[in-house]
């Protein structure tokens, strides 16, 4: 391989903010994943992260988005959701009640993934999730 190739290979998508564009971006990751045994795992943080933009910001507006960023190593899967920001909270994990309805969703991609980093600020916050899929020069699947 040439010194400058790089085995990394990234995708994005931008979504419009309607609810549906949630199952469209969670089609997209497994398509892109197809066959991969982490597919499903990063399939369902996606639609988590992407919910959370719909629901919490300034995405799940008329004219509001969110955007994915997904990177692909031998060795890492690292997915990205951005929002609109508009929110004045910071995203972060919280440890539901059994009966509650609500507060699952990042504590769920916590518990799937190897590491979560949250990054932002009121005009938009980028939540990313990383899968650790096997040793460094391995093939993943």
């Amino acid at each position: 391989m040439h010194k400058y190739t790089s085995r990394v290979r990234v995708w994005g998508l931008t979504c419009p903010g309607f609810r549906e564009e949630v199952s469209r971006a969670r089609r997209w990751t497994r398509d892109i994943l197809s066959g991969h045994p982490h597919a499903d795992d990063i399939a369902l943080i996606v639609s988590e992260l992407g919910t959370n933009a719909l629901l919490y910001t300034a995405s799940g507006t008329e004219t509001g988005v969110f955007h994915i960023a997904l990177a692909l190593s031998d060795h890492v899967i690292a997915v990205s959701v951005t929002d609109a920001g508009g929110s004045d909270t910071t995203p972060k994990a919280t440890y539901a009640d059994d009966d509650a309805l609500r507060g699952r969703g990042l504590d769920m991609v916590s518990t799937l993934a190897h590491s979560v980093s949250i990054h932002g600020n009121d005009q938009g916050h980028t939540v990313t999730a990383e899968l650790l899929t096997g040793h460094p020069g391995s093939h993943p699947w």
